[in-house]
């Protein structure tokens, strides 16, 4: 596991390691991210698909809120401005930029699969 590679890849460990003290908090943070982001997931494509915003703004202001823990910056700030348009009720944006959030989702937990060498 090296911080080297996190950083590579666009991960801000240093804010990850400001809010979490120490690596092994932070690896700790992380595989608990990789295991609820696995339930969390398919819970958020069902909301979209249902139009359900409320559910769907409550579960990305958690993938953001952990996102920002761990210093996953660009998923911050797309699960934020998901977030947003959510509690508006824009499933129109919603739906049209989903395909992003789910892109840097995949990417996260790829970047965090490798690092932990769970692949």
């Amino acid at each position: 596991m090296n911080k080297e590679y996190l950083e590579s890849n666009g991960i801000d460990v240093e804010k990850g390691l400001e809010l979490l003290g120490d690596m092994d908090m932070y690896n700790e943070t992380m595989e608990d991210f990789l295991s609820e982001i696995n339930d969390k997931y398919p819970k958020l494509i069902e909301y979209k698909n249902l139009n359900d915003m409320e559910n769907y703004s409550i579960l990305v202001h958690s993938i953001k809120s952990d996102s920002k823990y761990l210093g996953f910056t660009d998923l911050a700030q797309i699960a934020y401005d998901h977030e947003l348009k959510s509690k508006e009720n824009d499933t129109s944006y919603v739906n049209s930029n989903f395909n992003l959030l789910q892109d840097e989702i995949n990417r996260i937990i790829n970047i965090i699969k490798e690092y932990l060498g769970k692949e």
